[in-house]
């Protein structure tokens, strides 16, 4: 798919109705599961028997996805092609006994969720989403509309800010408000049960909730030239968006041959993937073993298919700032609409390699597109992927790509409007292309 502005706009429009329907990891999955169900793909119970053969088929567990199409003419030493992502971002999560205030105010109890740019949460209507998990086990995603927010300090309370710098305790500044009244007569999750949509929950029988606070404005195409995209959650909802429109459209063409292409979306990568969700749990070996057994692979054999395996790790990555460019490598100045990151780091903080970078190029060269290269100043430290945890869990060749973003970790953060599209593009590639 060679880039034209026309594709890149209805990619990104797109990209932008899958971010406002995932509030929260769960809902990024429901809404990945409803968009797979429409084309045809088949949901799987982990604690079903699984019947092999080929397919198009996906499974839930708890804020992770791994979805997969198997060709007609696989075998026990066929290959997997992964695209690994995310489906969590930075935020704050909401904590147990989260009714509280003063002074009139109602607020909400919330933990600081990963690594968020907290300033760039104050003063925005915020609301609340994730799952409900009821006394008897019955599940129900949920979310409030507008309904939170941080508010910041007047300057006239605070005449320094703007030379000494604004600080922020977590603890103490980082307590949204909600309402007004006594929290003694008010009831947070009363507004969670009220947010579930097509049910009727009773707000006494939710027996746990793994709920998250999420910005509410809604994506935007703007720019001179409408070449700027901002949204919340693209780190890391772009690369699973991008996974998910190219694994759609490969299992439109009915593969014959060629490797299994899988999305794998994790969950927790925000908080080091150590989850049975996480990119450091067994669900995508889980996963793996079970389609290798379904092909009536021995050990042997899985361990071929496995050595013949690539793992595209897709994780948003770093553009240079126009007003803090010595914060990059002096070199390599990735920049908006330039094309995917191949992002590269001696210390394996990303699991690419030269065998990676060639087969990166080959793709990119062969779905006519651009890339460009990333790499961290010396001087900062380099942050990670779930690229080498899987490397190291599976013994699966890995490289380390990304959209470029500017304001990673805010509540809104900005790419381009091309970058996606390029993404979604060379991923299409890659599921069907012997690595």
């Amino acid at each position: 798919m060679p880039s034209n502005d026309s594709a890149a706009v209805d990619h990104i429009q797109d990209l932008g109705a899958y971010v406002s329907a995932s509030p929260s990891s769960f809902h990024a999955v429901h809404e990945a599961g409803r968009r797979l169900d429409a084309a045809g793909f088949t949901g799987l119970d982990e604690r079903q028997p699984w019947e092999g053969g080929a397919g198009k088929f996906y499974i839930i567990r708890d804020g992770a996805l791994i979805a997969w199409v198997t060709p007609e003419d696989a075998g026990p030493t066929t290959a997997f092609n992964i695209l690994g992502a995310h489906t969590d971002s930075p935020s704050f999560k909401l904590k147990p006994k989260p009714t509280t205030g003063k002074f009139g105010w109602l607020q909400a109890g919330v933990e600081v969720y990963g690594g968020p740019l907290l300033n760039s949460w104050l003063d925005r209507e915020l609301q609340l989403a994730g799952r409900l998990v009821m006394r008897d086990g019955t599940q129900h995603l949920t979310s409030t509309g507008p309904l939170l927010r941080f508010p910041q300090l007047a300057i006239h309370l605070d005449r320094g800010v703007n030379d000494n710098g604004l600080h922020l305790s977590k603890q103490q500044h980082m307590n949204p408000i909600f309402g007004q009244g006594d929290p003694v007569g008010e009831d947070l999750l009363g507004l969670l049960a009220e947010g579930v949509g097509g049910a009727t929950v009773d707000a006494s029988e939710i027996g746990g909730y793994d709920v998250v606070v999420a910005d509410t404005q809604a994506p935007a195409i703007f720019g001179a030239k409408g070449e700027f995209f901002a949204s919340g959650r693209m780190d890391n909802l772009s690369s699973t968006h991008a996974g998910l429109v190219a694994l759609i459209a490969h299992a439109a063409t009915s593969p014959k041959n060629g490797p299994i292409a899988v999305l794998a979306a994790f969950d927790h990568e925000e908080i080091g993937s150590n989850s049975r969700s996480g990119a450091c749990g067994p669900i995508l070996e889980d996963v793996l073993v079970r389609i290798s057994d379904g092909l009536g692979a021995s050990v042997t054999e899985r361990r071929q298919a496995v050595a013949a395996s690539f793992c595209v790790s897709a994780d948003a990555g770093h553009a240079v700032h126009p007003n803090y460019s010595e914060k990059h490598d002096p070199v390599n100045k990735p920049v908006l609409n330039g094309g995917p990151l191949l992002k590269i780091n001696a210390n394996q903080r990303y699991a690419t390699d030269a065998a990676g970078a060639a087969l990166w190029a080959r793709l990119c060269a062969d779905a006519e597109i651009p890339y460009q290269e990333y790499v961290s100043n010396n001087d900062l430290p380099c942050g990670s992927t779930i690229g080498p945890l899987t490397a190291t869990r599976l013994g699966i060749r890995t490289v380390d790509v990304g959209v470029p973003l500017l304001s990673m970790h805010s509540a809104r953060e900005l790419c381009g409007v091309q970058d996606p599209y390029y993404l979604a593009s060379v991923t299409e590639l890659f599921f069907r292309t012997a690595a």
